[in-house]
């Protein structure tokens, strides 16, 4: 096993922060609003975006920019600048063992450990159905989510919450966390304890809307933001959607009226859409425009036969 780099005792006046995504941008800022002294950002290399030649930073490198810090692309960087401790927030990529050899670092981390370790821990317990999840401060080892807990914070999951707010959430109570922690000293990290489960990357697969499966099923995969279907060969998102009455009869994947699909046992009312090369709409709009006919099927290349009058 690798032998970790100490902690340090007190607080932390020199940092090395490692992140990537949006989500990433708020704990920085805070570390820098907080008087920390950031004396370095690591984060992935500059992306091509769309068919054009110029590269666009991550959003990390982009707020540390706009901080007047030094960026780097390279984690070996990290143990040159005579920082006391690393922080790394939705970093993306894997510490090597010598490097945590040298500087001790921590990790926040969007969920209860070690349940959901991994890279998409929002949206497996949104997925999974579950009722709480929440926010770990870790020690950072070489396995993937498997060092000590400092310090966890519990965020119930409301009913309705999408991907997005509950993102929101979690970002706000670890960057307080993060900050709390950091002003008073880290505490020691205590051994993870319960069942283990890995937030595995989402698959593009995941998002297309399987209507076999049941409302509150398919309404997990709404909420993630990204769930489609497809209408009469075309692509139609579907971005927010309400729970029906369960006891439906009809094939599922069919219109039961204008804006209400058939699922296994239950029906699925559709709120907003996104039709393909268009914008985001009200459900009901895109009805009144598209309509969708009683009995015709979503999910298909094309649409089935209608087997009743139009709903409008």
């Amino acid at each position: 096993m690798t032998e970790l780099a100490a902690l340090p005792m007190g607080r932390p006046q020199r940092i090395v922060y490692l992140g990537t995504p949006e989500m990433a941008v708020a704990p920085l800022e805070a570390l820098v609003a907080g008087g920390f002294e950031v004396v370095l950002v690591v984060t992935r290399a500059d992306k091509r975006r769309g068919r054009g030649s110029e590269l666009t930073p991550s959003p990390v490198k982009a707020a540390a920019m706009r901080l007047g810090l030094a960026v780097s692309h390279r984690v070996a960087d990290a143990v040159d600048v005579g920082a006391a401790l690393g922080v790394v927030v939705a970093f993306g990529q894997l510490i090597t063992p010598d490097v945590l050899a040298v500087l001790p670092m921590v990790n926040l981390h969007f969920s209860l450990l070690p349940r959901w370790r991994g890279a998409a821990p929002v949206e497996r317990a949104l997925l999974a159905g579950d009722d709480v999840t929440g926010v770990c401060l870790m020690q950072l080892e070489v396995g993937l989510d498997t060092g000590g807990i400092i310090d966890r914070t519990e965020v119930p999951i409301g009913a309705r919450q999408t991907a997005d707010d509950l993102r929101r959430i979690l970002v706000d109570v670890g960057t307080t966390q993060l900050i709390d922690n950091l002003q008073r000293g880290l505490g020691p990290a205590v051994a993870q304890v319960g069942e283990q489960t890995y937030a595995a990357k989402l698959d593009p697969a995941e998002f297309a809307i399987d209507w076999q499966r049941t409302a509150t099923e398919i309404d997990r995969v709404v909420r993630l933001g990204v769930a489609w279907t497809t209408f009469r060969g075309k692509r139609l998102k579907i971005l927010g959607a309400e729970i029906g009455e369960a006891g439906t009869d009809a094939v599922a994947g069919t219109f039961v009226d204008a804006t209400s699909v058939a699922c296994w046992q239950s029906a699925l009312v559709l709120d907003r859409v996104q039709p393909e090369g268009k914008p985001v709409m009200p459900a009901l709009a895109w009805a009144n425009g598209a309509r969708p006919l009683i009995g015709e099927r979503l999910g298909e290349s094309s649409g089935t036969s209608p087997v009743a009058a139009d709903p409008t």
